[in-house]
């Protein structure tokens, strides 16, 4: 009989492999060199995920909920990040841009690594897939919250989703700070017209 997985344990290989996969990219992974690099045997690996899919939808599923919880945080009005009270939509937006260029660049270039193989054909599974689609529910949550009617919520958080992914492509790819920022701006602006009154 197959021993249990250990949900601490399991969660503690992925923090892990996380953190192989933003140091050293995901096209070319292979099992074996990273439990190596882990200090693990393959078994391990396989015993927590079964395959090299299954670890990569976890992988996704470890940077969305890192994502959501930065995005709960910033929009529950905890204050955290410098943020007071209940904060717009342009305040989250510039607040989740910071904190992604500030603290977690090399989550983001992983991100958009894993995203960019999926579009070229080159990662097969729904996990990209689904992670866009539970991106776009749960932004579009947040857009309601914001006062953005329940009709027009999941379009505009497909836009905004797509705006900003395209934004932080921008920058990696450029590195023209100012510019990403000055398009930023922008984004900014159509988002908070969205809760004005009319």
């Amino acid at each position: 009989m197959a021993r249990p997985r250990d949900p601490q344990r399991r969660a503690d290989l992925l923090d892990a492999i996380v953190e192989y996969l933003a140091e050293h990219g995901i096209a070319g992974l292979s099992l074996r060199p990273l439990a190596k690099a882990l200090g693990h045997s393959t078994y391990v690996l396989t015993h927590h995920f079964a395959t090299k899919d299954e670890l990569v939808t976890a992988v996704l599923g470890h940077l969305d909920q890192v994502q959501r919880g930065r995005l709960n945080a910033l929009s529950d009005g905890t204050g955290r990040a410098g943020l007071t009270g209940r904060p717009g939509l342009g305040e989250i937006i510039r607040a989740s841009w910071e904190w992604h260029l500030a603290e977690d660049l090399r989550l983001v270039r992983l991100l958009h690594e894993i995203e960019g193989l999926a579009a070229a054909g080159r990662l097969s599974g729904p996990y990209v897939p689904k992670m866009l689609s539970d991106r776009a529910d749960f932004v579009a949550g947040v857009l309601r919250a914001h006062g953005v009617p329940a009709d027009a919520a999941h379009r505009r958080a497909t836009l905004l989703n797509a705006a900003y992914a395209g934004l932080q492509t921008d920058y990696l790819t450029t590195g023209d700070r100012e510019r990403a920022e000055a398009a930023l701006d922008d984004l900014v602006a159509l988002a908070e017209s969205w809760t004005r009154p009319r």
